[in-house]
């Protein structure tokens, strides 16, 4: 196997065998040096770069790059037996299933483990159409659960739809945030509800007050299960281990991917109330995955969960988020004709521009200055803002004062 001999190689490697689409939009962001290391905060590139990580891989890098908890207990696994034998039992993804048992809310009981969130969602859908001997499922526009078939279909953007309809049957969009309009949809042939604590994709969206114990009790009354889709919002991002919590909502379904293995190794769950898990009591290879709840990632996964505890991440994200939100309010205050709205909860930010000229002169000046952003993926003109939730208020500090000098000459 030869390796690229220089940056530019690495993009031409791109064009020609990965995503020709992809290849052009980096080079014209002038992002052309890859990405060889990470440690905490910090991203290096080729040329000895250095990026502040204020995307954390949409998510994945709540602890940071490369925690060192975490890394040693994958070497630890590796060591011994990297991936399960599928026959004998495995004590680490065990031992994880208690662990999201028992720091989950209510009677959140059972797991089932998967590579993706989009693999969780297609799971939980399975699942509650299984349970409830249903078809019919609700979700909202703007919504992103995964780009996968059946993810796909309770998705709520037509870019991403359009070209592969037809999609599942039996699925309708209704607003976020809209009790009136969900309770129209959701009815006795309704198998599930899925919707996110807080849309991310969408644009940082927060729902009403109230809106997701409104969501339980429509589905409780009609005999439906509640999904949520906390891939995104889970494991300390918003200032509660998870989103529902602000709430104290329990769903049939809670949905957990990204920042669960540490940010070293990809691993998702489905954590589940008793009464939806019964398909696998009558046939326990109903639902299956080769590598799902593989030894490496659980224990990733069995690390991140300590460190969050032991760190008390959740709460932290949840004071500096304030912190983060409040400043950039100023900024919304200082500069209305360019930013339009600020919002989010805990180290889930959004900053939404007048414009998508605005934005993406915004988020350009940004990476040059090293800082790694993006929009959000259902709605270009907000530029997300999601730091690994170890962030110290130094770097807040300084993102806040380059954002504010790129203000500034945007507006000149």
């Amino acid at each position: 196997m030869s390796e690229a001999t220089n940056t530019g190689d690495v993009l031409e490697l791109y064009r020609k065998h990965l995503n020709p689409g992809m290849a052009l939009l980096l080079r014209l962001m002038g992002l052309e040096n890859p990405a060889v290391e990470g440690e905490g905060m910090v991203v290096r590139d080729t040329a000895g770069k250095e990026y502040l990580d204020f995307l954390a891989g949409y998510g994945v890098f709540n602890l940071g790059h490369r925690h060192p908890r975490v890394v040693a207990a994958v070497k630890d696994q590796l060591e011994r037996l990297p991936l399960s034998t599928k026959v004998l039992p495995d004590e680490s993804t065990a031992l994880l299933a208690r662990c999201l048992a028992e720091v989950t809310p209510g009677d959140l009981q059972y797991c089932f483990f998967a590579n993706s969130g989009a693999e969780a969602v297609e799971g939980a859908l399975k699942l509650a159409r299984l349970a409830t001997g249903r078809q019919k499922v609700v979700a909202t526009f703007g919504a992103f659960h995964g780009k996968t078939l059946g993810a796909l279909s309770v998705t709520g953007r037509d870019i991403f739809r359009s070209p592969c309809l037809p999609l599942l049957p039996w699925v309708v969009h209704v607003p976020f945030g809209e009790v009136e309009a969900a309770a129209e949809a959701v009815d006795e042939d309704t198998a599930a509800v899925i919707v996110e604590p807080l849309q991310g994709e969408g644009g940082i969206l927060l729902p009403p007050w109230g809106y997701l114990r409104e969501l339980r009790t429509l589905c409780d009354r009609k005999g439906a299960a509640l999904i949520l889709d906390e891939v995104q919002t889970g494991m300390g991002r918003t200032g509660y281990l998870f989103a529902c919590e602000a709430e104290g909502v329990v769903p049939d379904l809670l949905l957990l991917g990204k920042a669960l293995g540490g940010g070293v190794m990809p691993v998702a769950a489905i954590v589940a109330r008793p009464w939806v898990w019964r398909a696998f009591s009558d046939n326990p290879f109903i639902h299956t995955s080769t590598f799902g709840g593989n030894p490496l990632a659980c224990r990733a996964a069995l690390a991140t969960l300590e460190v969050l505890a032991e760190e008390n991440l959740s709460a932290s994200a949840g004071e500096k988020g304030a912190y983060f939100l409040a400043r950039l309010a100023e900024l919304r205050q200082q500069y209305p004709d360019i930013v339009a709205e600020v919002r989010g909860r805990g180290l889930m930010l959004g900053v939404e521009f007048t414009d998508e000229g605005s934005g993406g002169f915004v988020l350009a000046g940004l990476l040059q200055r090293g800082f790694l952003v993006a929009y959000t993926l259902n709605n270009t003109r907000v530029m997300r803002i999601e730091p690994p939730l170890i962030i110290d208020y130094r770097e807040i500090d300084l993102f806040f004062q380059a954002l504010t000098d790129i203000l500034a000459e945007l507006a000149r």
